[in-house]
């Protein structure tokens, strides 16, 4: 991983009402103490030692809730700002996107969002940097840089002539290019090619999709076998694999090679949810952005095979995802938004769908998109409170236990701590 900026000053965050994930509740009465870039301390005031001097401030929290930052485990930082993906690449300049993506960042922290797991794209593997050296303000990113998509996949933009697809032989670099691959020989060379332009993690395509315009999203994609050699390669540097995945093949074959993240899973049953069980892997399974293309997809542009893909596979997605919570799956929050009229800055729709759509209490919503989100970002010190772990947190004007709705509007989050460094500060003194 990159590296991170440090912050010298020791910050208390006192009067503060403390969201404990392995209690399930509320430590009232708090005091967070924040050395450098990490929690020292924490707990109800009286018994966390204070500190005092010309190095530390001490913030009046006036009784707000502190969560730790929140993970939007698949999303994709664009710079899209139509739903037509298919004219806007060909017609914006790269650099356009990247201006764009800096302020889609800005909309992720200002909304609460401290860790983003960009699922494939050019523009974040390379704003990532920008973002860790302070350069640009926005979420810790974890890149899955290009990813890897078989001839005739889900990566493979089929409207256009191969050589333009591919990122080694493209000269339309665009947003979402893409690895084609086939064979083992092949995505083994593709899978140390994206890890040789920086990724944190590789993204493979194991099934179709909605948004692509000529496979489904129960077609199956690599077999088990390139999908082994694929996670064999991550694993060799100690990185991880994330698929895209939504039919039951092509999720067993990636949770069968290894994968540990698998992203949408709309035909998950119960044998897929026992699978994944058995062998820890996270379910990311986007809501949010099959529930926008249903709400506007029409109007912004969205071409037509993914609007009547989206209506196809919408309820039955939500029924299975939740099948597979009562199951006991883990299953952490991800929006797959791309920018533009899926905004970024709204991801925490994903909360609000989480408690209506899946049953999910607010205390679980708020653990799918802490704990068990970092569990998908393959980082271990972030997505909990607690004495060691990275100062990523975030107050909240009002109670999410009580009303998920509370954490959908930006101007509810009254402060935003990322690594130690406040980078919102909304209390009046």
């Amino acid at each position: 991983m990159s590296t991170t900026q440090k912050h010298s000053k020791t910050t208390v965050l006192d009067n503060v009402r403390i969201f404990d994930s392995k209690r399930k509740g509320i430590v009232e009465n708090g005091v967070i103490v924040v050395e450098r870039n990490r929690i020292k301390d924490l707990g109800v005031r009286g018994y966390v030692e204070i500190p005092y001097g010309d190095n530390v401030e001490i913030i009046d929290c006036k009784g707000m809730v502190a969560l730790p930052g929140l993970i939007d485990a698949h999303l994709h930082i664009t710079g899209f700002r139509s739903g037509d993906t298919v004219k806007e690449p060909l017609i914006t300049p790269l650099g356009v996107f990247f201006a764009r993506g800096v302020k889609d960042l800005e909309a992720l922290i200002n909304s609460g969002f401290t860790t983003v797991v960009d699922a494939g794209g050019v523009i974040a593997l390379h704003l990532k940097m920008a973002v860790d050296e302070g350069t640009v303000v926005g979420p810790r990113i974890v890149a899955a840089g290009y990813p890897l998509s078989q001839t005739f996949g889900h990566g493979d933009v089929h409207y256009l002539p191969i050589e333009y697809v591919d990122v080694r032989t493209t000269k339309l670099l665009k947003p979402l290019t893409s690895l084609i691959c086939d064979g083992v020989d092949e995505c083994r060379k593709a899978a140390r090619y994206t890890l040789r332009e920086g990724a944190d993690f590789i993204k493979v395509m194991a099934t179709g999709g909605v948004l692509s315009e000529r496979d489904r999203p129960e077609h199956r994609q690599f077999t088990l076998e390139e999908l082994k050699a694929i996670v064999d390669e991550a694993r060799a540097v100690g990185k991880f694999v994330h698929a895209h995945a939504q039919g039951k093949e092509g999720i067993i074959n990636a949770i069968k090679a290894g994968v540990k993240v698998i992203a949408h899973a709309i035909y998950i049953d119960e044998e897929v949810s026992e699978l994944a069980i058995d062998n820890d892997v996270v379910i990311v399974p986007t809501l949010s952005i099959v529930h926008k293309l249903m709400e506007i997809g029409r109007e912004v542009g969205i071409p037509e095979w993914g609007l009547r893909k989206s209506e196809e596979v919408y309820d039955a997605h939500i029924a299975n995802v939740r099948k597979a919570k009562k199951l006991g799956v883990k299953i952490a929050t991800g929006t797959d938004f791309i920018g533009g009229p899926f905004r970024h800055g709204e991801n925490a729709l994903e909360l609000k769908l989480f408690v209506e759509k899946l049953g999910m209490d607010p205390t679980e919503a708020l653990i799918s998109a802490t704990k068990v989100a970092a569990e998908a970002t393959g980082l271990k010190d972030v997505g909990e409170l607690s004495p060691g772990k990275t100062a990523d947190i975030i107050l909240i004007n009002g109670n999410p236990l009580m009303d998920i709705n509370v954490m959908l509007n930006p101007n509810n989050i009254a402060l935003v701590m990322k690594n130690g460094g406040i980078v919102k500060h909304l209390i009046k003194s």
